[in-house]
């Protein structure tokens, strides 16, 4: 029997696709992997495996937005919330007893104070910060009703439930299970109105940021990794017509990934 070479799929099985980070225990992998279980493109992949931390994984899906091929994850990196354990054995019977999980993007459209408009997609958060050393102020707007006058902060994100567990819980909000259809809004250090922790709203909100006093106090908008500098304005929604899926271990979902969270110490 003629055994596959390295870029072949083995004969009935998913094909898979190899991608990974910089480190060296990553690229280190991937090679591994590709000798054990043949390689395709990742455009004739049924399965793409990223190899890394959860940096790679948020990059593999943005590359993947268009084709929406499911992505099962290994860690190799520093932060693996979103990763499996990595294993060089039984990768095939783990993929196809993996659960799928299903999450949908944001889209962030940012107005500069020149008049410029940007656009870009988050699947964690969109966030805005303060550039210098002056707070921001923001006028928060949901749904076409002001919601908040003036918030005096380091800055303010709107967290989907996949990203509740990244940038928005190290910003004191909370955890969001990914079937609760709900966006996180929370504010990153707060001085005025000090109390406000935040709100939870409907997935299908439309959320505007409008940057006060902003020639005095700059301030940035990032879409995950997309960042616009010095923004007037900003609209956030969640795109519902656009939908990736992510493969987790039988037993290691997601949802009990978010559930384990909540009583970590």
């Amino acid at each position: 029997m003629t055994q596959p070479t390295p870029s072949s799929p083995i004969p009935g099985s998913p094909a898979l696709a190899f991608v990974a980070s910089d480190r060296p225990e990553a690229q280190a992998a991937r090679k591994a992997l590709i000798a054990r279980y043949g390689a395709v493109s990742e455009q004739e992949a049924d399965v793409i495996v990223a190899l890394g931390g959860d940096g790679q994984m948020l990059e593999t899906l943005h590359a993947n937005l268009r084709q929406r091929t499911p992505v099962y994850g290994m860690n190799r990196g520093s932060v693996g919330f979103l990763m499996n354990d990595y294993e060089e054995e039984g990768l095939l019977e783990r993929i196809a007893a993996a659960e799928r999980t299903v999450i949908h993007p944001l889209q962030m459209d940012a107005w500069t104070e020149s008049g410029e408009v940007h656009t870009g997609l988050a699947i964690n958060e969109v966030s805005l910060l303060r550039q210098t050393r002056q707070s921001a102020k923001l006028r928060i707007t949901v749904d076409d009703r002001v919601r908040l006058e003036e918030l005096s902060c380091d800055g303010c994100l709107v967290a989907t439930p996949a990203g509740s567990t990244a940038y928005n819980l190290s910003a004191h909000g909370p955890i969001i299970p990914l079937d609760a259809r709900i966006l996180a809004l929370t504010p990153i250090s707060a001085f005025r109105p000090r109390r406000w922790r935040g709100a939870l709203l409907s997935h299908g909100a439309k959320v505007r940021f409008e940057v006060l006093e902003a020639d005095k106090r700059p301030v940035s908008a990032t879409a995950d990794n997309f960042e616009v500098r010095r923004v007037a304005r900003v609209e956030v929604r969640e795109r519902r017509d656009l939908s990736l899926t992510m493969l987790f271990d039988a037993g290691r979902s997601f949802d009990e990934r978010v559930m384990a969270e909540q009583f970590a110490n």
